[in-house]
């Protein structure tokens, strides 16, 4: 955006208001005359004026600056939550792998057991 563009109606309603007077100022400050604090109070206005505009436009970039960090952490925090989800859904299937192979261990423990017992009943016999 433009400086034009960020002035507002009552910008330039007060620099309209006080720049008749600030260029009287200045005639008479060329001309070497001495300057009444009315003409100082004026200048002061003028100079603070223009520090708020000055303040005003850098508040406006970091205004952007933050709206274009919150984009940011918003694309971090939905790469985030789709990275939760991988893990979630990674989390189930090492579940599932263990509950199968623990099944398969308990199996193959049990028939090993079976089979040793039926040994031993024929070797007992």
């Amino acid at each position: 955006m433009s400086d034009e563009q960020d002035k507002t109606k009552v910008d330039d309603l007060l620099l309209e208001m006080i720049q008749p007077k600030v260029r009287e100022i200045e005639e008479k400050f060329s001309r070497g005359e001495g300057l009444s604090n009315e003409d100082i109070n004026t200048l002061l206005l003028k100079s603070q004026y223009n520090h708020i505009n000055h303040l005003d436009h850098k508040l406006n970039e970091v205004t952007a600056s933050v709206l274009a960090l919150e984009l940011k952490f918003s694309g971090v925090e939905t790469k985030f939550s789709g990275l939760e989800t991988k893990v979630a859904q990674h989390q189930n299937e090492i579940q599932k792998m263990i509950n199968s192979s623990m099944r398969w261990y308990v199996a193959s423990i049990s028939l090993i057991v079976i089979g040793l017992k039926l040994l031993d009943l024929l070797i007992s016999k």
